[in-house]
């Protein structure tokens, strides 16, 4: 555990001190640059964490909570689809204790790829996931049961989320069963489908008002994010360019 976490800390050094383009925000004081480095030197954090990821979903955290749209904070949800879809990829994340409270397999959309997501979009019919960060809003029970609401917050890049029913909800394709007669997990019509087998207890613990993000390192996603680039925000959902 302390080699990965060593390793996660140098990739995290590297990405800080990388430059970034002049639009980009940085974390805006020390406390919340700590935050981070706290994170990941959390002895329960697991390695499995991109450490770019979770500064990215860090970063847009703060601004989001600044701008007095996280309802409930101290609680990211990170899906990673740099992985595979035969590993966990979603982390519901204490960020005050710098814990993993939950981990998840969870699906792309049909028109995002097959094991591994690489396209991305926000038109309607694309089947594909969207990027970005959303607010979990109220729940509900639909045709795939009981779902959860999500409200992309990136104009251009997911704010149509609501529009194309994106939601968290379990299905039968989300399992280690499925995986082992396939190589990997079934796909969705572009919704964060998970397990039936923990769908409530991850939907309770993040609903209501929660930072959830979906990462993926192509696309240079970042610099064209409104919520990691406050004040390029119109000009981003004016542009309506997909993810």
């Amino acid at each position: 555990m302390k080699r990965a976490v060593s390793g996660l800390m140098m990739s995290l050094c590297l990405f800080l001190t990388t430059p970034v383009p002049s639009n980009s925000n940085t974390f805006s004081d020390y406390s919340e640059r700590n935050q981070l480095s706290s994170l990941l030197q959390s002895p329960d954090l697991t390695p499995e964490i991109n450490p770019k990821a979770l500064s990215l979903a860090l970063r847009g955290y703060y601004n989001l909570k600044r701008q007095g749209l996280i309802r409930r904070e101290g609680i990211i949800t990170l899906i990673d689809f740099d992985k595979p879809s035969a590993s966990e990829r979603l982390f519901v994340i204490d960020v005050d204790n710098g814990t993993v409270i939950q981990s998840a397999l969870v699906a792309h959309g049909k028109g995002s790829g097959e094991e591994m997501a690489t396209k991305f979009s926000n038109s309607p019919g694309s089947n594909a996931s969207s990027l970005g960060f959303y607010l979990t809003d109220t729940t509900y029970n639909g045709k795939n049961g009981y779902s959860l609401v999500l409200k992309g917050l990136d104009p251009g890049i997911n704010d149509k989320a609501e529009m194309r029913s994106i939601v968290i909800h379990g299905a039968d394709y989300v399992s280690q069963d499925y995986i082992d007669r396939n190589g990997r997990l079934g796909r969705s019509q572009g919704c964060p489908a998970i397990s039936f087998s923990n769908l409530q207890q991850v939907i309770d613990m993040i609903k209501d008002g929660t930072c959830l993000f979906i990462y993926h390192n192509g696309k240079d996603y970042a610099s064209r994010s409104g919520v990691l680039n406050p004040g390029a925000a119109f000009r981003t959902g004016r542009q309506g360019s997909p993810a």
